[in-house]
């Protein structure tokens, strides 16, 4: 019987939701590894909603959980009801959905705030020591949430104009985690918390090593669960 996994989601597209390239790479790898995933994002409204052609907010208004369901054609429930007991993992793709809607980092960097339904999934997988895959952005919230840990957004350096975020994992650091530097095709494992971390698109790379570093990603998962 393969793994069960949970993929939850933060909106829909790049800038104001989560990264559609990350979240079907990651249901593409967990398809082809065996899982049974089911999706889930939190029903709250989304801090903005970006005009991904112009990459300007404007007035509207959405919800996440009713964005997250065009990726998950429809078959989506609210992360109120995700219980950790009937899942071998969870795993969070990146997108700016992240630090706007699932959390607050996106305004208030590593000060910060974690939405509560967020929050409490993280620390009921953790307690069940299940693992916790994270890419892109999203490893800042296991930063926040488990003191201590150790994950991975690439470089801490700006390494030839490839990684134009690295002053994130300074303030991953400030939070008193450790940033362990990684290629945009590896992912790292904390044992210890069994929270796997890969960079994605926090390096400018081509699609394909995205999709692969998502593998190396999936697959430590699923390894663990």
């Amino acid at each position: 019987m393969g793994k069960r996994v949970a993929l939850v989601l933060a909106g829909c597209g790049v800038f104001d939701g989560s990264e559609i390239h990350e979240a079907s790479a990651a249901l593409v790898h967990l398809s082809r590894g065996g899982a049974e995933v089911k999706i889930f994002a939190p029903s709250i409204e989304q801090r903005d909603v970006v005009n991904h052609l112009k990459g300007s907010p404007t007035d509207e208004k959405r919800n996440v959980l009713v964005e997250s369901a065009r990726l998950a054609r429809g078959n989506i429930q609210d992360l109120a009801e995700l219980k950790a007991s009937e899942f071998d993992a969870v795993i969070f793709p990146g997108g700016f959905g992240v630090a706007k809607n699932l959390c607050s980092w996106a305004v208030d960097g590593k000060n910060c705030t974690v939405n509560e339904h967020v929050r409490s999934t993280l620390q009921a997988f953790h307690s069940a020591k299940k693992p916790i895959g994270l890419c892109c952005i999203s490893p800042v919230l296991a930063a926040k949430v488990f003191p201590g840990c150790e994950v991975t957004v690439g470089q801490d350096k700006n390494v030839d104009g490839r990684f134009p975020d690295a002053e994130t994992a300074s303030a991953i650091a400030e939070l008193g985690c450790k940033h362990i530097c990684k290629n945009v095709n590896e992912s790292h494992v904390d044992k210890a918390n069994k929270i796997v971390t890969t960079c994605a698109f926090m390096c400018k790379a081509p699609l394909h090593e995205i999709f692969d570093g998502i593998g190396t990603m999936v697959q430590e998962v699923l390894k663990l669960a």
